[in-house]
C-alpha cells in the first residue's frame, strides 16, 4: 500500500483505464499485438482514447476530443487510479448515462476540492500538502491545466488542453489527491519514493489486520509524529 498517490507511480491497472469502454459500453477497439497499442473511438467518433506502452517520451495515454478539439495526456508517473476515473467518464460526457451509478463523475470546483484534501491554492495553481505535486492552470497556454511533479519535473504527470472540460479534470484531481492509499508491487514504486522516504509505504502480505486500515494507522502515526 502506498500513499500519496501521486508518488505512487501508474501501477498496473490499465484494464480499469480501457477495459470498461470496450466491455461496458461498446466502444470500438484496434489492438496492435507487437507493440502493444490500443485505440479505442466512441460510437459516435466524437472521442479517441490511445494506450501506447512503447511511447519514446513516456506519454503513453492520450484522451482526444474533436470538436472542440481538446486532450489530456498522462505519463507512465500518473497513478492508473487516477487515469481511469477520468475515462470511464468520458461516455457520461457524451449523454451515456449506463453504469453512472457505479461510476461517480466529480462536479464539485477543484478550489473546493483542494481543500477537501488539504492541498493549498492560490486561485490558479493546486499545492499538495507536502509539496510534491503541484496542478497549475493557465488560460492562455496550450496546456491549460498541468500537473507537475517534484521528482519528474520535465515530464508533467498530466496535461490538459484548453477547452478541456473542467470536471473532467477535477475528476482526475480527485483520485490523484485522495489520500487513500493504492496498491502497488514494490518493484513498480519509483525509487524516489522508495529511498528519498517521501511517502509511505506499508506492505500487504503479513499485515496483522486489513492491509487499508493497518496503512491508515500508520497515515495516521505519521502524521502524529510530523
Amino acid at each position: 500500500m502506498v500513499s500519496p498517490r501521486y508518488l505512487a507511480g501508474g501501477g498496473d491497472r490499465i484494464a480499469d483505464v480501457i477495459g470498461p469502454l470496450i466491455h461496458l459500453f461498446g466502444w470500438t477497439h484496434e489492438h496492435e499485438a507487437d507493440s502493444g497499442h490500443v485505440s479505442i473511438d466512441s460510437p459516435d467518433g466524437s472521442l479517441s482514447v490511445d494506450f501506447v506502452p512503447l511511447h519514446p517520451q513516456g506519454r503513453w495515454c492520450k484522451v482526444v476530443h474533436h470538436e472542440p478539439y481538446w486532450e489530456a495526456v498522462f505519463s507512465r508517473q500518473a497513478p492508473l487510479e487516477a487515469v481511469a476515473a477520468l475515462t470511464q467518464a468520458l461516455p457520461q460526457f457524451l449523454g451515456d448515462t449506463r453504469h453512472a451509478e457505479q461510476i461517480p463523475v466529480t462536479r464539485e470546483p477543484l478550489d473546493q476540492l483542494a481543500a477537501l484534501n488539504g492541498w493549498s491554492t492560490d486561485g490558479t495553481s493546486f499545492v499538495s500538502p507536502d509539496r510534491y505535486c503541484r496542478i497549475e492552470h493557465s488560460a492562455d497556454t496550450d496546456d491549460a491545466w498541468s500537473v507537475g511533479h517534484a521528482y519528474f519535473e520535465s515530464d508533467p504527470l498530466a496535461t490538459f488542453t484548453r477547452r478541456t472540460p473542467e470536471h473532467l479534470v477535477g475528476t482526475f484531481f480527485t483520485h490523484l489527491a485522495s489520500p487513500i492509499a493504492v496498491e502497488r508491487a514494490f518493484a513498480d514504486v519509483p525509487p524516489s519514493t522508495r529511498f528519498e522516504h517521501s511517502g509511505l509505504i506499508t506492505p500487504v502480505r503479513g499485515a496483522a489486520i486489513n492491509p487499508h486500515v493497518d496503512h491508515a494507522l500508520a497515515q495516521l502515526a505519521r502524521s502524529r509524529r510530523r
